[in-house]
């Protein structure tokens, strides 16, 4: 598996090192680098991007508030000087966090988990293209358990799992958010929150910020709010 990577740091030679640390792995490409989070977003909508190495202290936009705007978020190993972002950090999903300076090997520990974490990533649930009536199949507590795609009435980004409640129960399967999306029926099925995708089909009332399916209650991020009010046809 070769990683496709990005540096994002606002410090030349801070670049420098972590290229350096990356030319010692040949499995890892840097594709690119920026010393702010306003350049990292511009390469990051042209290019598939596998793992980011990200500072914090940038000016404009800084790596957390970058990491909380994107859609698709690679593997993130955050590269800073501060230690008292770590928390945040890791309920961004980040993969690692490394404190400057940091040695080769902590690096090497650091890629070794990004790279886990993408191996346990690959797909684990299985849609053939076309109707909702194509079977969805996902693994699950060591079983492989179908449905259809129209039985799923939300899924929600649990940390590195994500929660698919359906008709017939709940599952956690081990999938990026990201993934999972890109493989449901696009006419159907809607983000509505960083962490939430539901069924249109299965929503029964919107309130404010809120949607109801069922008893079930689903927040609208503030991001995604017109989306998926222009989804419904209402906007």
């Amino acid at each position: 598996m070769t990683l496709k990577c990005l540096i994002v740091d606002d410090e030349p030679i801070a670049r420098q090192i972590v290229e350096s640390y990356c030319s010692h792995l040949p499995d890892l490409e840097v594709v690119g680098q920026c010393s702010d989070a306003i350049q990292a977003r511009q390469i990051l909508s042209k290019e598939k991007i596998d793992l980011i190495f990200l500072d914090i202290n940038m000016p404009v936009l800084d790596g957390l508030a970058l990491v909380k705007t994107l859609k698709h978020q690679p593997q993130i190993i955050f590269t800073t000087a501060y230690k008292e972002h770590a928390h945040e950090a890791f309920n961004l999903s980040a993969c690692d966090y490394l404190l400057k300076p940091f040695s080769f090997d902590r690096f090497l520990q650091a890629v070794d988990k990004a790279k886990a974490q993408l191996e346990r990533s690959q797909p684990e649930v299985m849609i053939a293209p076309g109707t909702l009536s194509d079977s969805l199949f996902i693994k699950s507590d060591g079983k492989i358990h179908k449905f259809t795609a129209a039985d799923v009435l939300y899924a929600e980004a649990q940390g590195n799992n994500v929660k698919i409640v359906t008709i017939d129960g709940i599952f956690s399967t081990t999938i990026t958010f990201s993934a999972f999306e890109e493989q449901l029926p696009k006419e159907t099925f809607v983000r509505v929150h960083r962490s939430f995708i539901v069924n249109k089909n299965k929503i029964k009332v919107v309130e404010g910020n809120r949607i109801f399916i069922g008893s079930i209650e689903v927040p609208i991020g503030l991001n995604y709010r017109d989306q998926f009010l222009r989804a419904l046809g209402i906007k």
